[in-house]
């Protein structure tokens, strides 16, 4: 079986995302996911994620410091089977972004995964300890989309 394609996309592409995609690599069999991360905005293209990110990720034994921030380009809306939004502001930048076609892709991470319509809150502006809160939140809902994945294949 093919490898679902999995695209999480924040703002800049340096916090949320780039966690989330290190988290997914780390959890899930290399064989059940191909996933990349991208920003809607374009102010850290080719910057490594920040490196509270880096250090919450290294806690926990994920290595992320090959990552590089990246935009949302017209492409992955063609590539990935299904792209997750930290937020809803995002999703909502993402559903101006993409063609009709593939607007049945974009969803709010939490809500598909977890269950609740809440956002991944941007921890760009906080200490550690909201860096901590993300991890965890991302945590949970990587493990649960795991299972749902491996029920599916």
């Amino acid at each position: 079986m093919k490898p679902v394609r999995i695209l999480f996309v924040c703002l800049g592409n340096i916090c949320r995302s780039p966690l989330a995609e290190g988290i997914l690599r780390h959890v899930a069999q290399d064989d059940l996911v191909d996933v990349d991360s991208a920003g809607t905005g374009g102010w850290h293209i080719g910057d490594p994620p920040d490196h509270r990110s880096i250090a919450v990720a290294r806690k926990y034994g994920i290595d992320i410091t090959g990552q590089r921030g990246r935009k949302v380009g017209a492409g992955d809306f063609e590539v990935f089977d299904l792209i997750f939004a930290m937020d809803r502001s995002n999703l909502a930048n993402l559903r101006k972004l993409a063609p009709p076609e593939a607007q049945h892709k974009l969803h709010l991470f939490l809500d598909y995964t977890v269950g609740t319509e809440r956002d991944v809150p941007d921890p760009y502006y906080e200490g550690p300890e909201g860096f901590e809160t993300v991890y965890s939140m991302l945590f949970e809902g990587c493990s649960l989309l795991i299972g749902r994945l491996e029920e599916r294949s």
